[in-house]
């Protein structure tokens, strides 16, 4: 049996999901944008609903594709004499699947995750504003710098982006190129916080931080 045919439908279906990721990249710049700007909450949370339809377009998509793949395993793996009913395989994989479905599945879509962690520190900058207009302002501008700063570099950060496993940041050409010395030598990265224990940073952990970015861009505008 040849499968040539669910292979370019696999591709196709890939393709599809790379559209859904970044509609989802999309929205989430959207909703930074609305929080930015002060715009009512109503309005982020619509962008909040939007992620999350996306997020089940996601999982159907990927059920569907899983569902094609394990039944084309399982035919190559048993080789039938008669070629069996393709269509009818994947759609009780699919609909098994997809009966397992539940609202918390949404909520731990990748995608999702970021966009509500970008939305929390969004507005824990613009609420920390707030709160340093009530404080000595030189204190609180030394402050709010020395959380723009990279600890590898020592220098304000340009393009920030966050480790999801101890939650520190670096300027992300200079953890990269870390990164990259440490792996040819065969060694492991320390996370260059210092008192941090992490002592595996890889770069599959290193996610852009968009609202630390619009928070250093929006201080330097001051």
């Amino acid at each position: 049996i040849s499968f040539n045919c669910v292979d370019s439908s696999l591709s196709s279906l890939k393709n599809c999901q790379s559209y859904i990721n970044t509609g989802m990249d999309i929205a989430t710049h959207v909703a930074l944008d609305l929080v930015e700007s002060f715009n009512d909450a109503e309005d982020v949370n619509s962008m909040e609903n939007v992620m999350l339809e996306y997020a089940a377009m996601d999982r159907e998509l990927n059920h569907y594709m899983r569902a094609i793949e394990e039944t084309v395993n399982e035919i190559k793996r048993e080789k039938p004499e008669n070629i069996p009913d393709l269509n009818r395989l994947v759609k009780e994989k699919f609909t098994a699947l997809e009966s397992k479905n539940s609202d918390s599945d949404l909520q731990r879509n990748e995608k999702y995750v970021y966009f509500k962690d970008q939305l929390k520190e969004m507005r824990k900058q613009y609420n920390d504003n707030e709160a340093i207009e009530q404080i000595d302002e030189d204190i609180a501008v030394t402050q709010s710098q020395m959380n723009f700063i990279c600890p590898i570099t020592q220098m304000e950060m340009k393009r920030p982006v966050r480790n999801k496993v101890c939650g520190h940041f670096y300027e992300e050409d200079a953890i990269l190129k870390i990164i990259q010395t440490r792996k040819q030598q065969k060694k492991k990265v320390r996370c260059p916080k210092i008192g941090c224990s992490h002592a595996d940073v890889k770069e599959s952990d290193l996610v852009p931080d968009e609202a630390l970015k619009r928070a250093i861009d929006s201080q330097n505008k001051q």
